[in-house]
C-alpha cells in the first residue's frame, strides 16, 4: 500500500516508531529534510505496510514521550490527508491559484475539443465539470487551506439546485479532506507563538495531529500536571491570505457560471470574510468558549472544555482534552440515547437563538462529541460564534412561532418587515418563501414527537429553491446566513439519527418567557 506525505525523517523503517525531540540539540530544520525528489520536497510517496498504515494515524511522533494518551483519541484525520507544507505567503498562495485557474482552462478546452471531435461522449452540459478539473480544484483546495477551503466545505452542504450536482460533489471530497503540515512547520508555528524553548512547556507533544481542518490542525499533548490536552495550531499564512483567497477562489469557479444569480455570491461572500476573521482569532474563540462555559455552567447535560490560557495564542489553542463519540458517529446506539442526544442538540440551538442570542454556527457535526458514560454533549470549536440583536430575534421568534401555528399571512407580512421580501417580488416567489419558511415551522406545529427520519423536508425544500433563485430580488439578512446553516446542520443530523422528538414544548417554554421589552441602556 502507498502512504503519501510522511516526511523522510520519520523512521518508517521501524514502523514509524517514537522519537524524542526534547533535548536543546534535536532541533528540527527543514534543510534537513531530504526525499525520493530531492530537498525540502512537499510531497512523496514511499511503501508502508498495513500495520505501518495503522500506526500513521497514532499519536506516535511525541516530543518528551514517557506515556501513552490515557484515553483512546477520536482520529478525525481522513485516510487521503497527506503531509503537505502550507503556502505561508500571499505570492504563494496566489501562484497555487493562477496554477489553477490555467490548469481548468487548459482542461476546459481540452475537454471542448473531446467532445468537438467525438472523442468523448457529453458528461454534463458544462465542459468545466469534468473529472480532471474537479482532481484540480480537490488538490489546490487541500494545498492552501484557509478561507478557500472552509468556502468549498460550506459550498459542499449546499442544496443540489443552488450548486451543480458534479461540482457538489467536488465540494464534498474537499469537506472531508484536509492535509497536514510538515513537521517542520508546526515546529515554526509553535516557536514563533510561544518562543524557543515551546517545548519545555509540555510534558509531552505529538507532532503527528489526530485531527486537521480548513483552519488549523489539532494535536495531543500533556501537561507537567498530567492534564492531556489538545493543542489546535493554525496554518501558516491562513489568517493573511483570507480576502484575497475567497477572491481568488470565487474568481476562478466566476469564470465558468458556477453560481446562479439567485445565490448572491456576493453578499455570500462578504458574510463569509466577516465570519473566517473571526474563526482564525483564536484568542477570540478562547473567550467565546470561555464564555459559553459560564452560559451552561448550570446545564449539567452539557460540557465545554475548559481553556489553558497560558498556552493560548492568536494562532495555537489549547484546552482540556475531551473523551467522547462524534455525534454523527452515533448511529449505532440505542434508539433512546439517539433521541437523547438530539434532544439536547435542539434544546441548545433554540436556547442560542432566543435566549442567549449567542450561537456558535458551525454545522460541523465533528463539534459535538457524547460521552456514553456521563451521559453528557461536549461541545467544541466556537470559533464561529457570534451574537445575535435583540430587535432580529424578536422579530425572528414571531416568524418561527407564526410558522410552527400555520398562519402564512403572519409569515408573509414578518417576512417583508425583516427584510427576506421586498414587496415586489412575483406571486410565485412569495409563495416558494413562504412555504420554506412554514416546512420549517413543522417541526415546532405539534406536541407529539416529529419523526425526523421519516419526514421529507429535505425534498420538499429542493423543489422550491429553482423558484427562490429565480425570483428572488434581494439577499437575505446578513444573519440568516450563519443561523439557517446551523439549523439546517441540526435538521440534518436528527434526520440521519432517525430520530423522534419533542420539539414544540422545548420551543413554546422558550417562547412563554421570551422578553419582548426593549433592553435599556
Amino acid at each position: 500500500m502507498v502512504y503519501e506525505g510522511v516526511k523522510a525523517f520519520t523512521n518508517y523503517s521501524q514502523g514509524l516508531s517514537n522519537f524524542n525531540l526534547g533535548s536543546a540539540n534535536a532541533e528540527v530544520h527543514d534543510s534537513k529534510l531530504k526525499t525520493k525528489y530531492g530537498e525540502k520536497s512537499d510531497q512523496y510517496t514511499i511503501e508502508l505496510t498495513p500495520q505501518q498504515i495503522e500506526n500513521v494515524s497514532k499519536p506516535t511522533d511525541v516530543i518528551n514521550r514517557q506515556t501513552a494518551p490515557n484515553r483512546q483519541l477520536t482520529q478525525t484525520l481522513s485516510i487521503q490527508a497527506r503531509q503537505r507544507k502550507v503556502p505561508s505567503t500571499r505570492l504563494a498562495r496566489m501562484v497555487s491559484f493562477g496554477s489553477l485557474a490555467a490548469g481548468l482552462g487548459i482542461g476546459t478546452m481540452a475537454e471542448m475539443t473531446r467532445r468537438t471531435l467525438g472523442w468523448n461522449d457529453l458528461q454534463s452540459e458544462n465542459p468545466f465539470l469534468t473529472h480532471a478539473n474537479a482532481e484540480r480544484i480537490v488538490n489546490t483546495l487541500c494545498k492552501v487551506r484557509g478561507a478557500a477551503l472552509k468556502i468549498g466545505q460550506l459550498l459542499s452542504i449546499q442544496d443540489s439546485n443552488v450548486i451543480n450536482p458534479t461540482l457538489q460533489a467536488v465540494f464534498e471530497r474537499v469537506r472531508q479532506s484536509a492535509d497536514f503540515m510538515p513537521y517542520y512547520q508546526v515546529e515554526k508555528v509553535m516557536k514563533s507563538e510561544l518562543g524557543p524553548n515551546w517545548r519545555d512547556k509540555f510534558a509531552e507533544f505529538s507532532l503527528k495531529p489526530f485531527a486537521a481542518a480548513s483552519i488549523g490542525q489539532v494535536h495531543w499533548g500533556k501537561l507537567h500536571d498530567g492534564i492531556e490536552i489538545a493543542v489546535k495550531i493554525q496554518y501558516p499564512g491562513v489568517a493573511d491570505g483570507i480576502n484575497s483567497d475567497i477572491e481568488n477562489l470565487v474568481s476562478v469557479l466566476n469564470l465558468w457560471n458556477v453560481f446562479p444569480d439567485g445565490m448572491f455570491i456576493d453578499k455570500l461572500v462578504e458574510v463569509a470574510k466577516k465570519e473566517l476573521a473571526w474563526e482564525v482569532d483564536y484568542l477570540r474563540e478562547a473567550e467565546c468558549t470561555k464564555r459559553f462555559k459560564d452560559l451552561l455552567s448550570n446545564d449539567n447535560s452539557y460540557f465545554v472544555p475548559r481553556v489553558v490560557d497560558d498556552l493560548s495564542t492568536k494562532k495555537v489553542f489549547v484546552t482540556e482534552l475531551i473523551e467522547g463519540i462524534p455525534v454523527d458517529k452515533c448511529i449505532d446506539l440505542d434508539f433512546e440515547t439517539r433521541c437523547h442526544i438530539c434532544s439536547l442538540i435542539m434544546k441548545l440551538c433554540l436556547h442560542e437563538l432566543f435566549v442567549f442570542r449567542y450561537m456558535q454556527t458551525d454545522p460541523n457535526w465533528s463539534n459535538f462529541f457524547f460521552n456514553t458514560n456521563t451521559q453528557k454533549l461536549v461541545l467544541l470549536d466556537f470559533g464561529a460564534t457570534r451574537s445575535y440583536s435583540k430587535k432580529f430575534m424578536d422579530e425572528y421568534i414571531n416568524i418561527i412561532k407564526a410558522a410552527a401555528d400555520r398562519e402564512k399571512e403572519v409569515v408573509l407580512e414578518m417576512s417583508r418587515k425583516m427584510g427576506f421580501l421586498t414587496g415586489y417580488e412575483s406571486k410565485a416567489m412569495e409563495e416558494a418563501h413562504v412555504e420554506t419558511v412554514m416546512i420549517l415551522g413543522e417541526v415546532f406545529s405539534d406536541d407529539e414527537a416529529f419523526d425526523f427520519g421519516r419526514q421529507d423536508t429535505t425534498k420538499r425544500v429542493t423543489k422550491l429553491v429553482p423558484t427562490i433563485l429565480n425570483n428572488r430580488l434581494c439577499p437575505p439578512p446578513e444573519e440568516i446566513y450563519s443561523l439557517h446553516r446551523k439549523l439546517s446542520g441540526v435538521f440534518l443530523l436528527c434526520a440521519k439519527l432517525k430520530v423522534r422528538i419533542s420539539c414544540r414544548p422545548m420551543f413554546m417554554q422558550i417562547y412563554n418567557n421570551y422578553n419582548f421589552e426593549p433592553i435599556v441602556e
